[in-house]
């Protein structure tokens, strides 16, 4: 299958990846290698999208890269879904976890 229909990138364009948005207009993206400070490429799953980012910190695989900034108590979003909100301002480029998101999983739905 090509990267087209599977939405993967290539073999050779994937070890220049860093990181991966399921969504357009997610707020985060998922780090896909352990990525450094500096500039790294990003793309969105199932688009043509590519974009250099910049990386305040390093952001250890597995891990969230903000590609926006977010205030205190902003929603968080990931595959095109709230996962959280911000409990302090989170800057473009920074690392977002545990230490700066809470889950909005168990809170009350009104």
């Amino acid at each position: 299958m090509t990267e087209q229909e599977t939405g993967a990138p290539a073999p050779a364009e994937a070890a220049k990846l860093g990181f991966l948005a399921h969504e357009p207009g997610d707020s985060v993206a998922v780090a896909v290698r352990d990525v450094e400070a500096g500039s790294a490429e990003m793309a969105v799953h199932r688009s043509p999208e590519r974009r250099q980012v910049v990386v305040s910190e390093p952001i250890p695989l597995g891990h969230k890269l903000a590609l926006t900034d977010l205030a205190e108590g902003q929603a968080v979003i990931e595959y095109g879904q709230t996962i959280g909100v911000a409990r302090r301002a989170i800057a473009t480029g920074e690392l977002v976890h545990v230490h700066n998101i809470r889950s909005t999983r168990w809170q009350a739905q009104n």
